[in-house]
């Protein structure tokens, strides 16, 4: 079966700290309720927690690194659903539960399995 990967965009917070736990349950309820087709999921740290890695010279190039996001924005990437859907119109009405859809914005990418 096709999977598609929910890519949800939210405010930039740390979803540890108490202020979120009562809209962090709504995300948990989101994933029990569609256990059956979530394969995987994850919520991300702050942007401020990440490293950008660029190649300068392209491939066998010098790495480089960055502290922090890649670009300020008002909303950030802060965290992915892995969803098995028979075709991108069920994925969609799936991604549409996920409650960064009622505030943010979720995208919804076809996977391309790796073999």
């Amino acid at each position: 079966m096709p999977q598609y990967l929910a890519l949800t965009y939210t405010a930039d917070v740390d979803w540890r700290d108490p202020e979120h736990a009562a809209e962090l349950a709504e995300y948990r309820e989101f994933a029990q309720e569609h256990a059956d087709r979530l394969r995987a999921s994850a919520v991300l740290h702050p942007t401020a927690t990440a490293t950008v890695v660029r190649v300068e010279g392209a491939r066998g190039g010098k790495i480089v690194t960055t502290d922090g996001p890649y670009a300020e924005t008002k909303e950030a990437l802060t965290g992915y659903y892995l969803i098995e859907a028979a075709d991108l119109d069920e994925a969609v009405a799936t991604a549409a539960r996920i409650p960064a859809a009622w505030g943010g914005a979720v995208e919804v990418r076809p996977v391309i399995a790796a073999r």
